[in-house]
């Protein structure tokens, strides 16, 4: 609870003394103007005395019922000299006086009650508000804990799943690297040892690059392109391939999309990601159809298989760090994909056809920047 400094509490009673000695003059005021007001003039003096109930209303918005009271007993007093003196020459003018009085104390009674009321509202709303606030930041505090032990699991896995796909090529290199020196092979076999060797050390230069695109992708160099041209160089890498699989393309761009700010290279490497894993999910053939379009502010470029797909309970890790369904894959493919569609503030999402196979949907804002 905050406490107030003495300054404070000085302040404050100063404020209340000020606030009562108003009261208490402006009440002197109006007894004085009634009293010196001459007799002749009747609906002066009627109008005079309403004055009063100013002050009986302020002390009772400001001090709740007991002030109002207070201030009703001081216009009551301030009053009661020029009742006794009417009373000599106008009886019954003096005794709509004295009911004045009962006047007073009822306007205190009325003003006050629903003063204290307003103010035991406030003060349980201010209570409700603290209590808000601290459930607020009761929840923040445990919101960043959570995200603090959601960082550290997702960092866990990612040390697991690195260590893993480290190990194997590692254990190639060690095995090679072993026989070479405990026997003097052929000139044959030390050529395929190295060769073993070499290969395991491409291995884990690219799983290391490609973790550090995950993990610290470069910050994305915006122009104004046209979204075909990063298609046809995605159909132009993966030609052979296509031909290879006898895999047929269908590509088709919308007119209405024009040229749109985005990393080229960068989408080229998503789309080539997208493309290449079509490829390998229909080794018997069948179509991919690669196409693009404006919807609404964003422009949308999916990549469409009929490959065997993903099951259900597997769409949900598709961009977890390392999880693969292939023998020979690292798993960073998407994540990798993903981070870099975030960092162009676009999104990239997967649905499972209606037939065979999967589409990637990878939707960019017209404008960099938009997103955010």
């Amino acid at each position: 609870m905050e406490t107030l400094s003495p300054h404070s509490r000085t302040s404050l009673s100063r404020t209340d003394a000020a606030r009562i000695g108003g009261i208490a003059a402006f009440t002197l005021a109006i007894s004085a103007l009634h009293y010196f007001t001459p007799d002749s003039l009747v609906q002066w003096h009627y109008l005079i005395q309403r004055l009063f109930y100013l002050p009986v209303v302020y002390a009772a918005l400001s001090y709740g019922l007991a002030g109002g009271l207070l201030g009703a007993v001081a216009a009551g007093l301030s009053l009661l000299p020029q009742i006794i003196a009417t009373w000599r020459v106008r009886p019954e003018y003096s005794i709509n006086q004295f009911a004045e009085l009962f006047s007073f104390a009822a306007v205190a009674i009325l003003t006050g009650t629903l003063s204290d009321r307003e103010r035991r509202q406030k003060a349980s709303l201010s209570l409700a508000a603290g209590q808000v606030r601290q459930m607020y930041a009761e929840l923040q505090e445990n919101f960043e804990r959570m995200k603090r032990t959601e960082r550290l699991y997702a960092l866990g896995q990612l040390s697991a799943g690195l260590a893993h796909e480290v190990r194997n090529p590692l254990a190639s290199i060690e095995g090679a690297a072993a026989i070479l020196l405990r026997e003097p092979p052929s000139e044959e076999r030390r050529v395929e040892f190295l060769e073993i060797i070499q290969k395991e050390s491409r291995r884990l230069n690219r799983l290391l690059s490609t973790f550090l695109d995950f993990a610290k992708p470069r910050a994305p160099e915006f122009q104004m392109a046209k979204v075909e041209r990063v298609i046809d160089s995605v159909l132009a890498l993966t030609e052979h391939s296509f031909l290879r699989a006898a895999i047929a393309v269908r590509r088709e761009v919308a007119t209405d999309l024009p040229p749109f700010e985005h990393d080229p290279e960068q989408i080229t490497q998503i789309l080539l990601n997208l493309t290449i894993n079509a490829i390998q999910a229909m080794p018997n053939g069948g179509e991919i159809a690669i196409s693009a379009f404006r919807e609404g502010d964003s422009a949308v470029i999916e990549v469409s298989d009929q490959g065997c797909g993903i099951s259900e309970e597997d769409m949900e890790r598709i961009y977890d760090p390392f999880f693969t369904t292939k023998e020979t894959g690292t798993g960073l493919g998407l994540p990798v994909a993903h981070q870099i569609a975030l960092n162009q503030g676009g999104i990239l999402a997967a649905r499972r056809n209606t037939g065979n196979g999967m589409t990637f949907s990878l939707r960019l804002p017209l404008r960099a920047g938009a997103a955010e």
